[in-house]
């Protein structure tokens, strides 16, 4: 059995030709806004308080998303001065969190440039990945400079989800959004499924009307009308096939797995 960020995954449970599902999810932000805290919070339900600003991977872990086993993959982005070089994780995720820092206005303004390029793509390649935006840091409450009215405003212009968390804090919360996450994607998928008629009918001569049909009286019998009707002939349509995320495999994420729990933190403090 081996152990990917503290959670066991023991092998052979599944049969190989089922696989699955996989979603990609991007955290974005500016430095400082706990975009790393986020990430190791949610795979070991632990706060980390120093790491690495400039390094930036990818996780999985194996998720039960409302009874729904998915391979949920994180990537923790680690850019310098807002976007840049955007396509790798544009061209990867399935869903975005963007976050700020409740007691950093620079954060909630550069989170502002994030969404704006997170809708132009939208826009180029007429598809919408959802994007949730994250107030974090909310123990910090007291340094509070972004209010939450603002928050949500950032969010209804353009038409994302919208949390408060604190990565410190609250375990249950953090694994909601991520969660969240991966809802939004199924029911993105489900929106784009093709409508389907439940029924094709095979053409047969079909009277209008019943047509009565009179038989002799025999042995001092009344006379008996039978109807006799044409029918359609009814047949259902073959299943849609499921829709499947396919994702690109983080070549590095995948490398790390046989290393050791604490060694996949990039030398993090665990607290």
């Amino acid at each position: 059995m081996s152990s990917m960020f503290g959670k066991p995954r023991a092998s052979g449970e599944r049969p190989p030709q089922s696989p699955l599902p996989e979603c990609n999810v991007a955290i974005l932000g500016c430095r400082g806004a706990g975009k790393s805290a986020l990430t190791v919070k949610f795979l070991t339900k632990r706060f980390i308080s120093e790491y690495d600003p400039n390094l930036e991977d990818t996780y999985s872990s194996e998720e039960l998303v409302d009874q729904q086993p998915v391979l949920l993959k994180v990537m923790d982005t680690a850019d310098q001065d807002g976007p840049g070089n955007c396509e790798r994780y544009l061209c990867w995720a399935s869903a975005f969190l963007v976050v700020y820092s409740i007691d950093d206005r620079k954060s909630f303004e550069g989170c502002q440039r994030y969404l704006e390029v997170l809708a132009l793509h939208a826009r180029g390649c007429q598809h919408r990945c959802p994007v949730l935006l994250l107030g974090n840091k909310l123990d910090m409450e007291q340094y509070r400079q972004v209010p939450s009215a603002e928050g949500m405003s950032l969010a209804s212009r353009f038409g994302c989800l919208f949390h408060e968390v604190s990565a410190c804090q609250d375990f249950a919360r953090v694994q909601h959004i991520f969660h969240e996450a991966v809802r939004e994607v199924r029911r993105q998928a489900e929106w784009n499924l093709p409508v389907r008629p439940l029924f094709i009918s095979e053409e047969r001569p079909c009277p209008p009307v019943a047509t009565p049909v009179a038989l002799p009286t025999h042995h001092s019998l009344a006379t008996c009308t039978f109807n006799t009707l044409s029918t359609v002939n009814y047949k259902e349509m073959p299943s849609v096939a499921q829709a499947k995320l396919v994702t690109v495999k983080s070549s590095r994420a995948q490398s790390k797995r046989k290393a050791p729990t604490l060694t996949l933190l990039k030398g993090f403090k665990i607290f």
